[in-house]
């Protein structure tokens, strides 16, 4: 048996992505989203935690969650919100044809990859290269060309309160370069 290890700072500030079985393309949808927020407000009701940043993608997610101070246990969450939200969509998105052994024997859905990528914060600049590089990423995966017009994502609350121009990170046309403002 594999053992994966995972940083685990108590109070600790991480980085996440979490990513749809076989990216599959049903995260911006309404339902999806709906029953996405449900499920992360329903675990913080339970288990807190600051979502610090949050962008969702159609087959994945990036986000930015920081622990109460004493708390490490980020996977009793991730593990909570992957299974509320696979009980909420479970009769629309689930691919029965899919279930092997495997996912039998772990109680897994069609809808999630086993685990998520987790790395933890070391410091402000490390914080600011996964917050800029989250909002960005709509960008990158070719979805829009300027991070403000992709409207799943806390860029607009970041532009809102002034720690973005709006016209961060935007794409070039031209020369296919990214432009961030000042």
């Amino acid at each position: 048996m594999s053992e994966y290890r995972r940083a685990r700072v108590p109070g600790g500030t991480y980085f996440f992505t979490v990513v749809t079985y076989r990216r599959q393309r049903f995260l911006i949808e309404p339902e999806s989203r709906g029953a996405l927020r449900c499920s992360i407000e329903e675990v913080r009701a339970r288990l807190p935690f600051f979502n610090d940043a949050l962008v969702l993608l159609p087959d994945h997610l990036h986000c930015i969650w920081t622990l109460p101070e004493g708390d490490r246990d980020f996977s009793k969450r991730w593990g909570m919100i992957k299974a509320g939200f696979s009980k909420l969509v479970k009769g629309r998105l689930h691919k029965a044809q899919w279930m092997s052994m495997s996912k039998r024997k772990h109680r897994e859905s069609t809808l999630w990859q086993r685990r998520f990528w987790e790395h933890a914060i070391r410091d402000e600049a490390d914080y600011r290269a996964h917050f800029d590089y989250l909002h960005f990423n709509p960008v990158k995966h070719g979805l829009t060309k300027r991070v403000c017009d992709w409207p799943y994502s806390t860029f607009h609350r970041y532009r809102q309160s002034g720690v973005y121009p709006a016209d961060w990170g935007q794409v070039d046309i031209a020369f296919g370069e990214r432009e961030f403002g000042e």
